[in-house]
């Protein structure tokens, strides 16, 4: 009997010194990967140019997507990282306004990409830490800014070109009377510099 006592209380010693042991890492690791972070927004497309793209489907739904992203923990990030991959690649691959359809604008679109799959392969990833992944989100935003980046360029090119197109017709040039201008002018030139170089001699 005193031996049966004798390991009955050495069974609750042990199980209570393991408890003991667990429960701090269990206790640590859990805040560090629930606890929320801020990062900042990804830059905006102008509001002039917002127009432009409001019905592309694929880039309004990535771009609200990534709202999650603005107060996240690395948790919640992980488990919606395979989602966000998703998006980008459809973004990537669904026909584009005509506009976008450049190598410049769809080398921002890869580099997105490669970073989404980044941040979803980190899920495999038993050792990742928590500085890991919330450096991974920080290139994710800093890619989408630079697609942004690059439409805000794309429109504001088209903008100039339309302010520059002149319609002759409008404002009434007849452009024969322009180049006959043009040319008369050039040929008088001509004509003064003969003249003066054959009073030196």
């Amino acid at each position: 009997m005193k031996n049966f006592v004798y390991i009955l209380v050495l069974s609750v010693l042990f199980s209570c010194t393991t408890t003991q042991k667990e429960t701090p890492s269990v206790q640590k690791e859990k805040p560090l990967m629930s606890v929320p972070k801020k990062y900042p927004s990804p830059k905006e497309i102008r509001p002039n140019y917002k127009k432009d793209i409001e019905n592309w489907s694929q880039l309004n739904a990535l771009k609200d997507f990534l709202k999650r992203f603005k107060n996240v923990s690395t948790k919640e990030a992980l488990s919606n990282a395979e989602e966000l991959e998703g998006l980008v690649a459809t973004l990537k691959k669904e026909e584009k306004p005509v506009l976008f359809t450049i190598a410049p604008f769809q080398a921002r679109l890869n580099i997105l990409h490669n970073e989404a799959l980044r941040l979803s392969d980190m899920r495999n990833i038993p050792s990742i830490t928590v500085d890991e992944v919330a450096e991974q989100i920080k290139k994710i935003i800093h890619s989408f800014s630079a697609v942004h980046s690059k439409i805000n360029t794309i429109l504001s090119k088209k903008r100039f070109e339309e302010a520059i197109e002149v319609n002759e017709a409008a404002i009434g040039l007849d452009t024969s009377k322009v180049n006959f201008v043009s040319n008369y002018s050039k040929t008088n030139n001509l004509q003064r510099k003969l003249e003066e170089k054959t009073k030196d001699l």
